[in-house]
């Protein structure tokens, strides 16, 4: 099977190279001719042969390119051939457009806008918008870009050209959502899609269907994201289009990410990585190797993932411009440590994570200060073999250098400005919570040191004294003589007060501070609890789990005042005559629930449970940095669900 997997993938490489040297050779053929033509040739027609060969070349030999481009200006300038200079400038702007030098190609493009009103061309003018739209959104001006897509738009409606008409709304559409109008995007993408549907432009229908279904996958319409890639998978399939049939597959895998399907999303991620290998889009693999780690953590297949995230951990830093899919794929590789139970490795990750995320906006900045520069320098070095129409411009470049060099350097000013300030403000939100968190530990201690008091006072002082009484209220009853039964009934009540108010005394100075805490821990001073309670008026199920070991002194008294103060309201309001509490104690933390089947409440939503008892609860579990939710309804009963982090 290897072997057959090998050969196949020789010829294929073997098809390519061939075709690709097939096409060299006819492409040679093509320029050697037109250079020959050009010898013989003057005026008008030579520079439509210069401006040929500017578009020949533009993939083979870009100096080449511009140098033709150069030599239709000048040609074209002595016999005042307006739509020639036009041509060339529109023609030079594209190459420096596929440089990524932006500035050159949107003053270029605007020269060739500029012939093109003279000579009244309006379908040449909305190209020109057109061009100039997608230039701005390249750079990240989208207001700019939207305000030339809606001018080709115009001309383009104007001139009644569909092809035309259907590609601005398409860009539009694109504008929008790098923007984050995606339902706005979705509209225009609409629109784009019925006219390249009507004229049969599957080309431009392949690129329509993948963009409308990310809009789709961003608002979570899965049904109909789903819907269009399909259609832009099988479109793809059929034109040979290997780019957004990647694209597609990669981004419909992440739609069976997002619901839970990684079995349906393996297969697509991995296709599309095959083709993008193919294509050498590292970028692109990167991607599909993240959300194929992605959807093998979904399964639980953490070796897996791990080898993958590392091998493109790998390829994306020998790649260029890959920082945002080195950082996703930091952020995977955090989860993946988390979910495996190695919170070093998950820290390690996410401060990567965090400090990658964190620089890509200084990096951007920095990228494009850089880039300034560079196009700044290159368009100095190209005035000087440009015609006068360039040397012209030189000054006004030079200025527009500047006055982007200084808002960028403003730009990092205040970027640094607004996180130097958003530091301080969470310095300030840190102390304020600590603060807080102080004062919530001393009114709790104080509290606790007030009961501890308390209880002192009714058993050591209280307690004593009523027990004296009632040894001294035994001496008499020996001295006294009984005239009637009567009176002997009376004399028995009495010692039956007294002996009934010494063991009241002793159990509330017991509750208020529990021997069997302080003794046996939590689990201990529960049971005892409990066991006090009469099972013929509510019976009590308790289960405890991993509470061998004792608890930090002040957890363990939170929580058993938490506990006391749910059963007495049980007791006290719920009518229930059974209640389970569960006490269970991981490697999380300490989850315990109080469930009874009473005649439950109301529990009104977005706001706070009423009454000071279940608040104190509230109070005591948050000052643990714990969490508690009630589950209750008028005849449901009740459920009491508490959490408690163990440091």
């Amino acid at each position: 099977m290897k072997n057959y997997i090998l050969q196949l993938s020789l010829i294929f490489v073997i098809a390519v190279f061939i075709s690709q040297f097939s096409i060299a050779q006819k492409n040679k053929a093509i320029l050697d001719s037109l250079e020959k033509i050009a010898g013989s040739q003057k005026d008008s027609a030579l520079v439509q042969t210069y401006n040929e060969l500017t578009w020949q070349y533009r993939m083979v030999d870009r100096d080449k390119a511009i140098n033709y481009g150069n030599l239709a200006i000048a040609t074209a300038g002595k016999i005042n051939y307006k739509k020639g200079i036009a041509q060339a400038y529109n023609d030079l702007g594209i190459i420096f457009f596929d440089k990524e030098n932006y500035d050159s190609a949107i003053v270029l493009y605007n020269h060739s806008l500029e012939i093109r009103k003279q000579l009244k061309d309006d379908k040449g003018q909305a190209k020109l918008y057109n061009k100039i739209g997608i230039v701005f959104q390249k750079e990240g001006l989208f207001e700019k870009a939207l305000d030339n897509q809606f001018n080709a738009l115009s001309l383009f409606e104007n001139t009644k050209d569909k092809t035309g008409v259907s590609y601005s709304l398409n860009n539009i559409g694109i504008i929008n959502q790098n923007m984050g109008l995606y339902k706005e995007a979705i509209r225009y993408q609409e629109r784009s899609i019925i006219i390249k549907e009507e004229i049969g432009d599957k080309y431009g229908l392949a690129g329509s269907y993948v963009n409308i279904a990310n809009n789709y996958l961003n608002i979570r319409d899965f049904s109909k994201s789903a819907f269009y890639y399909q259609k832009a998978i099988n479109m793809c399939r059929a034109l040979g289009d290997k780019e957004y049939l990647s694209n597609a597959l990669n981004n419909y895998g992440g739609q069976f990410l997002a619901t839970g399907n990684a079995d349906k999303a393996i297969p697509l991620i991995k296709e599309s990585y095959l083709l993008r290998d193919s294509l050498g889009d590292t970028k692109g693999m990167v991607s599909c190797m993240n959300n194929l780690a992605e959807a093998y953590l979904q399964k639980k297949m953490y070796d897996t993932a791990e080898a993958i995230l590392n091998k493109a951990l790998d390829k994306g830093k020998n790649a260029v411009n890959c920082n945002p899919e080195i950082n996703k794929v930091y952020s995977s590789l955090s989860k993946l440590y988390e979910e495996k139970g190695d919170p070093g490795k998950a820290l390690s990750m996410f401060k990567l994570y965090a400090s990658t995320k964190d620089s890509l906006y200084t990096d951007e900045l920095s990228q494009k200060f850089a880039e300034q520069e560079t196009r700044y320098k290159t368009l100095e070095k190209e005035n000087v073999i440009q015609q006068q129409q360039f040397a012209l411009t030189r000054k006004n470049y030079f200025i527009i250098g500047i006055t982007a060099l200084l808002l960028l350097g403003g730009l990092l000013g205040y970027s640094y400005y607004k996180r130097y300030k958003l530091r301080q403000e969470k310095k300030l939100q840190l102390e304020i919570m600590m603060q807080q968190e102080l004062s919530v530990k001393a009114v709790l201690q104080a509290e606790e040191n007030e009961r501890k008091r308390i209880a002192g006072e009714l058993h050591d002082g209280v307690g004593q004294m009523m027990s004296v009484a009632r040894m001294n209220l035994s001496v008499f009853e020996s001295e006294l003589n009984f005239t009637s039964d009567g009176q002997k009934s009376n004399y028995e009540k009495i010692a039956g007060l007294i002996d009934d108010s010494c063991k009241e005394i002793r159990s509330i100075s017991h509750q208020m501070m529990p021997n069997a805490l302080l003794r046996s821990g939590l689990a201990g001073a529960v049971k005892d609890f409990i066991d006090k309670i009469d099972g013929r008026i509510l019976k009590i199920n308790l289960h405890t789990e991993g509470l061998n070991e004792r608890l930090d002194s002040n957890v363990e008294s939170v929580l058993y005042r938490v506990l006391q103060e749910c059963v007495n309201n049980v007791i006290k309001h719920s009518g229930a005559n059974m209640l389970d509490i569960s006490l269970i104690k991981d490697a999380d933390g300490i989850a315990a629930t109080i469930e009874d089947n009473g005649k439950g409440f109301e529990l009104k939503k977005n706001s706070s449970v009423d009454g000071i008892g279940l608040k104190n609860v509230r109070a005591r579990i948050e000052y643990l940095k714990g969490t508690v939710e009630f589950n209750t309804a008028p005849g449901k009963g009740t459920l009491v669900a508490i959490h408690v982090p163990v440091v």
